[in-house]
């Protein structure tokens, strides 16, 4: 019997506590998790195991995630792993930035449950 391959979300959240919750949230919904804690960290993760899926916090150490979204964006086999853009910042020119910069999606961490978030990456891989 062939086991089926875990779909990997990479994870890039600086805040400890956060990253802990979605961490234990996403492995329990049947995930592998990897995390980065700061943005050149995250595109490195990125580059190295081909997420299916990139969670990614706008303010971060050493590269901010819209930063790290152009980065990925002009890469050939990362351009088209979806980003759900996970932050604190809900100003209206924030959430069209990271629009305009290709994100799937953009949630602000207040308005969502870790329930929704996991919701919202099984509809988007679906």
């Amino acid at each position: 019997m062939k086991e089926i391959k875990k779909q990997i979300v990479l994870l890039a959240e600086d805040d400890k506590f956060i990253s802990l919750a979605y961490k234990d949230g996403l492995a329990r919904a049947g995930y592998e998790v990897i995390h980065a804690e700061n943005g050149k960290k995250a595109l490195d993760l990125a580059k190295k195991n081909k997420p299916n899926i990139i969670l990614l916090d706008v303010i971060m150490p050493e590269m901010n995630g819209f930063e790290v979204l152009t980065a990925l964006k002009k890469e050939k086999l990362l351009k088209k792993i979806p980003v759900v853009i996970l932050s604190n910042l809900g100003q209206e020119s924030d959430i069209l930035k990271g629009q305009e910069l290709g994100a799937t999606d953009y949630m602000i961490k207040s308005n969502y449950s870790l329930g929704e978030v996991v919701d919202k990456i099984k509809k988007i891989l679906d």
